[in-house]
């Protein structure tokens, strides 16, 4: 499981995340909401320990993400992460992108990671694409092949960074099945999305973030349907509008 526990985050001067709590079980999909700047992104960045922490604790099954004893590149094998921006290496094809990682870091021979690679973007849809560059796919192609390139690792949990957020909206679906397809398999996710409908339809547990803290938690039909606070009320109301 993931265990966030007392987790202050500051920029400066600036304290963005002041004292976040929150466990994610093996097999849950947990949902960040908020505004912007409420400390959703950086909580993500911290789990996967490319930002450092002020005070409390990261664990990832156990083991500490921010001790100084931990093998941060060994740990983040078990956390496949996709940002907004797909980052991908443009001199390469779409498969030759997936494969780069199990080859660099997993040590596995050119046939080994081209098999993997073939597999992952057979599962994300991709499987005409393989000879392509990155620069002729769609957007939402895009973010898959980001997607088949983070599973190819063999993660046991998945970090999405609004994924959907720089996306015409004609291609936030497919990405957002691929997604749910995650979920249905029972891949652990940590989803910071701005789709209400998704995060209503998919998580076991929605979070909402407000001012560096965890101002509500609950299932999507507690939040969505009756949330008890009055600043999560009005969010929904304005998100949903």
């Amino acid at each position: 499981m993931i265990e966030i526990s007392k987790v202050r985050k500051s920029f400066g001067e600036l304290e963005v995340l002041k004292g976040i709590d929150l466990i994610v079980n093996k097999g849950e999909v947990v949902t960040m909401i908020g505004g912007s700047g409420s400390g959703k992104s950086t909580t993500l960045m911290c789990v996967n320990g490319l930002e450092p922490i002020q005070s409390g604790s990261i664990r990832i099954d156990g083991t500490e993400v921010h001790a100084k004893s931990t093998d941060l590149n060994k740990l983040r094998r078990k956390i496949g992460i996709v940002f907004q921006q797909w980052n991908a290496f443009p001199h390469l094809t779409v498969l030759e992108n997936v494969m780069l990682a199990p080859r660099k870091v997993l040590g596995k021979s050119k046939q080994e990671a081209e098999a993997i690679a073939v597999e992952q973007l057979k599962h994300v849809g991709l499987s005409d694409k393989l000879k392509v560059y990155p620069s002729r796919l769609s957007g939402g192609q895009q973010q898959r092949m980001a997607i088949a390139r983070a599973l190819a690792m063999s993660p046991d949990y998945m970090l999405f960074d609004e994924v959907t957020s720089a996306l015409d909206p004609q291609l936030v679906g497919e990405v957002l099945d691929t997604m749910r397809m995650l979920s249905k398999e029972g891949m652990t996710m940590l989803v910071v999305t701005h789709e209400m409908r998704f995060a209503r339809e998919v998580s076991d547990r929605v979070a909402f973030f407000r001012e560096g803290l965890i101002h509500e938690i609950g299932t999507p039909d507690e939040i969505f349907g009756n949330p008890q606070r009055s600043e999560t009320a009005a969010f929904l109301k304005s998100a949903t509008s």
